[in-house]
């Protein structure tokens, strides 16, 4: 998805993760990553997943998504660039004067 004229507080790709899940309300958003950029726009890969399948709810590697507990993970910064967003790489003693 192609991102511009953006800035703020939140990174361009935690904003192309929350506008896919804004046009894709049944699919939650796994993560995402940098995939080009060009002199107007950057460009994320979104990857997204439909918690209702039954490939996903018997799949123990993924079925995490499923529960409750992980809805609409993009807007609530749960994704990987929405944690790195919030200063939550760090973890430990010293990670407090980090955030």
């Amino acid at each position: 998805m192609g991102v511009n004229k953006i800035s703020g507080a939140k990174s361009i790709q935690r904003m192309a993760e929350e506008r896919v899940a804004r046009k894709y309300p049944n699919l939650e958003v796994l993560n995402s990553y940098w995939v080009w950029e060009d002199g107007k726009a950057k460009y994320y890969e979104v990857i997204l997943v439909d918690p209702q399948r039954p490939e996903i709810q018997h799949d123990n590697k993924i079925n995490w998504i499923c529960s409750k507990k992980h809805t609409r993970r993009a807007f609530r910064g749960l994704t990987s660039a929405g944690r790195k967003g919030r200063g939550l790489r760090h973890k430990g003693k010293g990670a407090e004067k980090v955030r």
